[in-house]
């Protein structure tokens, strides 16, 4: 049966997102999906009804009717509790959700018998990064909160020197440097200050500084990490060391953003009054964990306020000031998810409870809560065997794989010699110019898998420059070969030419769109 999916406008106040874009549909309707868009759902994003229409969705005007005939809603925002009461008995809710904070909407979600798709519960694993919107979100996020502190900076973030005399580039401090902390000192960089960042898990700071940002640590051996790629809650020796690192900072820049999350906690303390006292007038701090509590005394969440000329930015809807793109990506992450839910692509939505990503994303399965879920065992480590033991080989990593370079070692050695014994037949009954010949190409053949093999995959895109370079050697040979040495040589050259000119552009072209990867547009 072909399931009928819909995507209600987001009623919360402020909110410009929308959970599925034209594009975003097409690709659903491919899956077997009937669409439905609530009339004017993705007008604040810039998506019209007519752009969803083209794609192949219907257009509902009411939205009680949208939500009483969907088997599938997708939203941004979790529900209020009226519209999951519209909810159509046994249909399948797609949304953040936060379990943790939203027990009376779980309750009526339960009398509908609902089945619940938690964006934030997505596990966070590399097989789940396609779906993971938190991080979408967070990258967006990262990137308005520099441009909110610009807005409210007033002055420029670059260096300049000009007539008029000598323009200092503006200092940005980072605290946090998970998702939402990377994208803003790089948004920070891309506008030319100098930017610092602090975080509790040391691991992060080649991270920083690849981005050109200077890492600020303590001296303190603490191990900050925690699950799901946040930190963990320090110690009060190591607050009260990084409070001081902050106050000593709050003296220098002129713009702090932080980020700091504990998962399932308020937002920790960071900057105290005493260290937005410290900064110059004129300073801004956005609080990116306003929502939360905020990591700073003074933020007012939803709000800007300044105390004693520093601005402080509390705003909760940063991923919706870029309501457009990040309406794209969490579109991207929920079809991605709906992909992996319908494996048949006919329409039909399926859970698959044995998979730990769909398991870990689902909070309610026809009205059953299985939220939180179980936490994922790691495989236990392999026992060692008894080095002593006759015939059996060692069960650790770095055994097992001196034990596979042995053994490609001897086979080696094998085809080696198999093709000495080869050459000298050949050499028995060939002219001796084909076997000189044929000799180098063995050789080059043995010498260039031997070579390839034993490169680290990390050291592939580096090789490809080196096999570009043999393959224009190849091409000089092909091309000095045909003339006037025989049908056989000359057939055999052409092919040399081709399939060497045909690696070359291979090459040129793979490394261009690596580097375009890399390209400011």
């Amino acid at each position: 049966m072909v399931m009928t999916l819909a995507v209600p406008r987001e009623t919360h106040p402020g909110e410009r997102r929308v959970a599925a874009t034209p594009q975003s549909i097409a690709e659903l309707i491919k899956l077997g999906y009937t669409v439905n868009v609530e009339a004017g759902a993705g007008a604040l994003a810039s998506f019209s009804d007519e752009a969803y229409t083209l794609a192949g969705a219907q257009i509902v005007a009411d939205a009680a009717t949208l939500w009483a005939t969907a088997d599938v809603v997708t939203k941004v925002r979790p529900p209020s509790i009226d519209e999951a009461r519209q909810l159509k008995p046994g249909a399948t809710l797609i949304s953040f959700v936060w379990p943790a904070q939203n027990a009376t909407l779980l309750d009526v979600l339960a009398t509908r018998s609902a089945s619940v798709l938690a964006m934030d519960c997505v596990p966070r694993i590399s097989r789940a990064q396609k779906l993971d919107a938190l991080s979408s979100m967070a990258n967006m996020a990262g990137y308005r909160a520099v441009i909110e502190a610009a807005q409210h900076f007033g002055r420029v973030f670059t260096g300049q020197i000009t007539a008029a005399g000598k323009m200092p580039p503006a200092k940005v401090l980072v605290i946090g440097a998970g998702v939402a902390g990377l994208a803003a000192i790089g948004a920070a960089r891309g506008l030319g200050a100098i930017v610092r960042a602090f975080d509790t898990r040391p691991d992060v700071a080649q991270q920083v500084e690849s981005m050109g940002a200077e890492f600020l640590g303590i001296d303190i051996d603490e191990e900050g990490g925690g699950t799901g790629g946040y930190a963990k809650q320090m110690s009060a020796k190591f607050i009260e060391a990084e409070m001081a690192l902050f106050e000593a900072q709050a003296r220098e820049v002129d713009i702090i953003i932080t980020t700091a999350l504990i998962p399932g906690k308020t937002a920790p303390l960071l900057i105290n009054a005493q260290t937005v006292a410290c900064m110059r007038a004129g300073s801004v701090i956005v609080d990116m964990a306003a929502e939360q509590g905020g990591n700073c005394e003074l933020t007012q969440p939803g709000e800007v306020v300044s105390v004693n000329g520093v601005t402080v930015i509390g705003y909760t809807d940063l991923p919706s000031r870029m309501a457009n793109q990040s309406s794209q990506l969490y579109a991207t992450n929920v079809r991605h998810l709906l992909t992996d839910i319908t494996p048949g692509k006919n329409g039909e939505l399926q859970l698959d409870m044995d998979d730990v990503v769909q398991r870990g994303t689902t909070v309610m399965q026809s009205g059953t809560l299985c939220w939180p879920s179980p936490v994922v065992a790691p495989s236990p480590a392999p026992t060692p065997m008894s080095p002593t033991a006759k015939g059996v080989a060692s069960a650790t990593p770095d055994a097992a794989d001196a034990h596979a370079a042995r053994r490609h070692g001897v086979w080696s050695l094998v085809a080696l010699m198999a093709t000495a014994l080869l050459l000298l037949a050949l050499g028995a009954v060939a002219p001796g110019a084909f076997v000189a010949h044929f000799t180098v190409f063995v050789l080059a053949v043995f010498v260039g898998y031997q070579v390839v093999w034993n490169v680290t995959p990390a050291l592939h895109t580096p090789l490809m420059s080196v096999t570009n370079a043999i393959s224009g050697i190849i091409v000089i040979g092909a091309l000095l070969h045909p003339g006037g040495t025989g049908t056989i040589v000359s057939v055999l050259s052409g092919i040399a030419l081709v399939v060497a000119t045909i690696n070359i552009a291979g090459g040129f072209l793979v490394t261009q769109r690596m580097l375009k990867m890399f390209q400011r547009t």
